[in-house]
């Protein structure tokens, strides 16, 4: 049985626009269309995994990399030094709502803790 294709999926074949703010061949990084801070991004990676639960240890330069550019793009839009959080929800109870893993930088406002 074929899985169908994520959101996500589609934004990375460009079925569906984005307004993409960075691109190399392992990640896409974009603007969420209902941001929950005044900066909020996703970043996924092109290789499709469900969730950071289901990833494997063949995964761990690539969740590295998504990382590294996670800190990269937050100097490259200059909110870096005032502070920024990463966030990865993990199935239902975690928030997710697109079964692709991908990680929320949030910015531009001061973040609460805890988060929800």
């Amino acid at each position: 049985m074929s899985q169908e294709t994520t959101l996500f999926e589609k934004i990375i074949s460009r079925e569906i626009p984005a307004d993409i703010i960075f691109e190399d061949e392992l990640c896409l990084c974009f603007r969420d269309i209902a941001p929950q801070a005044p900066v909020h991004l996703l970043l996924i990676p092109k290789k499709p995994i469900t969730r950071i639960a289901l990833a494997g240890s063949e995964d761990q330069a690539l969740l590295g990399h998504l990382l590294l550019k996670a800190g990269e793009i937050a100097r490259q839009e200059a909110y870096a030094d005032e502070g920024f959080r990463i966030v990865i929800n993990n199935g239902a109870h975690g928030g997710e709502a697109v079964p692709h893993l991908h990680l929320h930088l949030l910015a531009g406002r001061s973040l609460q803790w805890p988060p929800g």
